[in-house]
């Protein structure tokens, strides 16, 4: 950030009064510039023993294979920005069953939130952000074509988790490199 959205003046970090982080400061009316981490709402959507998959028609990774999810819209739930990026990318219309997994990707500054759900149809078909949406079966997933990898663990917990028939609500940090001090 350069410039105040207040005032348009220059900012400059600084560690404002009561606070213990550096923040974009602007010195000419004193607003703070917070910067938060970035919300991403999707669906594991489920259909008998298939899970729907979209390939995605947008960088990044474009090409490549994904649960449908995005970065939520003011104004909405968790739950309804879940439902909406399921409409959006996969023409999908979904049951949520609950939160399935938390992930907190904290070198890019976002949280992922994927809630676990049933199709209410199989009326779906490629929204203007993919390539082709299908259902497949943990045999068929294109393992090697994943997008991203918080899409590939919920797939990996979700396979294993039907294997038991408990479905518990998994949270967990992923870091390209694991900061000192914190095991492997």
């Amino acid at each position: 950030m350069k410039f105040c959205s207040q005032c348009g003046a220059a900012v400059a970090l600084a560690i404002p009064a009561g606070d213990d982080r550096h923040r974009h400061v602007c010195p000419s009316c004193d607003t703070i510039h917070y910067q938060n981490p970035n919300i991403i709402a999707g669906c594991l959507p489920l259909h008998e023993d298939r899970v729907l998959l979209c390939k995605r028609a947008i960088e990044p990774r474009y090409g490549y294979w994904t649960l449908p999810a995005g970065f939520m819209e003011n104004g909405e739930s968790t739950e309804e920005g879940a439902l909406r990026e399921s409409w959006e990318e996969a023409r999908a219309r979904m049951k949520l069953d609950g939160l399935y997994t938390l992930f907190s990707l904290p070198e890019i500054n976002q949280v992922y939130m994927i809630f676990k759900g049933e199709l209410t149809d199989l009326d779906f078909g490629p929204g203007p952000e993919s390539l082709e949406v299908a259902l497949f079966t943990e045999d068929e997933i294109p393992w090697d074509e994943l997008a991203f990898p918080v899409m590939r663990k919920t797939l990996e917990y979700y396979f294993a988790d039907r294997k038991s028939g408990n479905f518990p609500v998994r949270s967990e940090a992923i870091y390209r490199k694991r900061p000192a001090g914190q095991g492997q």
